[in-house]
């Protein structure tokens, strides 16, 4: 079972701004070949922060109005949410390591 939530625009408000727990999101879309290297490095991260941080998936073509309200202009892009609030972002695919520093670094 992924430990990575698939999430839309409808219930971003309830699972990232109303959690708590840090989230990161994942914005992505299937056509998005750096999107596709990504995604397996967060599904393995994602075991090692369980419990301390929720994961979750945005796809930006399903899900057209929340990408805008946070000026996403390139994927992938992470942000990480605390508390209702937008804390940290990152544009473009991580490593393994270079993931688990954001995380360490923004949670």
């Amino acid at each position: 079972m992924s430990l990575v939530l698939n999430i839309t625009d409808s219930d971003f408000e309830s699972k990232v701004l109303g959690s708590d727990t840090p989230v990161l999101v994942d914005f992505w879309a299937e056509w998005c070949g750096p999107c596709k290297v990504l995604g397996p490095i967060i599904d393995e991260v994602a075991p090692e922060f369980e419990g301390k941080v929720t994961f979750a998936k945005l796809n930006i073509d399903e899900n057209p109005d929340t990408a805008p309200k946070y000026n996403i202009r390139g994927i992938p892009t992470i942000m990480i949410f605390s508390a209702g609030e937008l804390k940290a972002t990152s544009v473009g695919v991580l490593t393994k390591s270079e993931l688990q520093n954001f995380l360490n670094e923004n949670i």
